[in-house]
């Protein structure tokens, strides 16, 4: 019985060689055409700002295809390795391997192996460029592409809610007690009517709680007048978390940084359920690629000439692409806190590793 891991070195580097350059190809022909169809729908938006020409599309797709080659890696994954395992099928070189006594397992290991550093080299790109790409993009597109903001730890347009008060202010500095306030709008509701705004240039946490607004201006509803005040305490039971911690995104956030986050919202006492499944599937994601040639394997074995070829390769994706819905509707689920995190970010990854391994298994072994 043969117990190694992987076939002969040789086969091994030509098995992922054949994988990585095909996976490669997929992955450039998919950025491209969806990045061309994203653009053709921006580039409206863009133009329509004064000001903004080719360098600010050129921009625009600089800061929008690492999210495009994040998102669709593990798509090309999964159709590099129908691709490979097909044309090597076709070519009756799987049958070669095992007439030599290769098993399945063997034929497959060099493709995990080098999907394993590919997942590797994703959660570094995704940590270190995709989201600090995806930050810059959702604050360009937060002022309709006008001026972009500076990279200063600002958060833009930040809305909290205080019982039936909205407070909307349109630049957020600092943590803690130094944490600063920007153009603010508070719309004073009783009963769910509006009955008063309040505006203010600025505002800064006030000894004894709430919120200190300078020199704030008050429209009274019912009776259309307006007058100014010296100062104005509003909101005091208000955490500057709430307002620091209001847009937290973990596709914008590294994972230092989001755990970060986690801890400070836990410690304010804010439900943390979504931003720890995310937090989790910064590691789930990246290794959903490991996955893919166990899934597309059905593929690689059965008898070209038998006719059953194409139904195998249509059988692989359909694995593949089931997985990618059953993520989603597992993180999804995170989100609203039907799922526990750990559950939300690894269930999916751990049932079609199961999957993907009982079907190779009871077809090929």
């Amino acid at each position: 019985m043969n117990l190694r891991l992987f076939p002969s070195r040789r086969i091994a580097l030509y098995m992922a060689k054949l994988f990585v350059l095909r996976s490669l190809a997929v992955l450039a022909a998919l950025v491209v055409v969806l990045q061309t169809l994203d653009l053709l729908g921006e580039s409206g938006k863009i133009l329509r700002v004064d000001g903004n020409g080719d360098p600010e599309l050129w921009h625009y797709v600089s800061l929008r295809i690492p999210q495009l080659i994040a998102r669709f890696l593990p798509f090309s994954v999964l159709l590099g390795t129908l691709i490979t395992l097909a044309t090597l099928n076709q070519n009756s070189e799987i049958v070669s391997m095992k007439a030599a006594g290769i098993s399945a397992h063997q034929i497959i290991a060099p493709l995990v192996l080098a999907s394993l550093v590919i997942a590797g080299i994703t959660f570094v790109f995704q940590e270190r460029v995709v989201t600090r790409a995806t930050a810059t993009l959702a604050a360009w597109q937060a002022v309709d592409y006008g001026p972009i903001p500076p990279a200063s730890g600002v958060a833009n347009n930040v809305w909290v809610r205080n019982g039936d008060d909205l407070i909307f202010a349109a630049a957020v500095s600092g943590r803690g007690a130094a944490t600063r306030l920007r153009n603010v709008k508070v719309y004073d509701r009783q009963g769910g009517t509006l009955a008063r705004t309040i505006e203010a240039a600025a505002a800064r946490p006030a000894q004894g709680g709430g919120w200190l607004l300078e020199n704030p201006a008050l429209f009274e509803v019912a009776t259309t007048t307006e007058r100014r005040l010296p100062s104005l305490v509003i909101a005091r039971g208000v955490d500057p978390t709430q307002f620091t911690l209001a847009n937290v995104d973990p596709d914008e956030q590294d994972f230092r940084t989001l755990e970060d986050s986690i801890r400070q919202m836990e410690a304010a006492g804010r439900p943390t359920g979504p931003l720890q499944a995310g937090l989790w599937h910064k590691f789930s994601g990246p290794l959903s690629a490991v996955l893919m040639p166990l899934l597309a394997a059905v593929a690689a074995f059965g008898l070209a000439r038998s006719g059953q070829l194409a139904i195998r390769a249509v059988a692989g994706m359909a694995l593949g692409f089931a997985y990618f819905v059953a993520d989603n509707f597992a993180l999804a689920m995170g989100n609203f806190g039907a799922y526990p995190p750990l559950l939300a970010a690894w269930a999916p990854f751990a049932l079609f590793l199961l999957i993907g391994e009982t079907v190779l298994i009871r077809t090929e072994e």
